[in-house]
């Protein structure tokens, strides 16, 4: 899911927040951004207009009935409609499959890099 750069935030808590987020999690986190992120760990977001509107999207029941390309394009496209009018949107992340595939991955690529023939 590809999105136009965030602008900086101003509240320094919320880098405070991000910077110790990472540090809990850097081998989950590190490197990972917007334009890699499958669909498939995102459970759900939810947008806060400026006009105080809250949109919330289930992502994690929308991929039961929908392709996770056209759940991935639809959340694209809104955001980037409406991206002046958005205050705020809020990611929550399937952080504990993340890590378990991330893991799963590098142990099948470690496994065969030091495999003896």
């Amino acid at each position: 899911m590809s999105l136009n750069p965030p602008k900086k935030p101003k509240n320094k808590n919320w880098k405070q927040f991000t910077n110790d987020f990472i540090k809990e999690w850097p081998d989950v986190l590190e490197g990972l951004s917007f334009q890699t992120m499958p669909i498939q760990y995102i459970v759900n977001l939810r947008i806060l207009l400026k006009n105080k509107v809250v949109i919330s999207i289930d992502v994690a029941k929308d991929l039961k009935t929908k392709k996770p390309k056209h759940i991935a394009r639809a959340i694209k496209t809104y955001i980037n409609d409406n991206y002046e009018n958005i205050r705020t949107l809020d990611v929550k992340f399937d952080v504990k499959r993340l890590k378990e595939d991330m893991e799963s991955k590098t142990n099948n690529i470690l496994n065969k890099a030091f495999r003896k023939n």
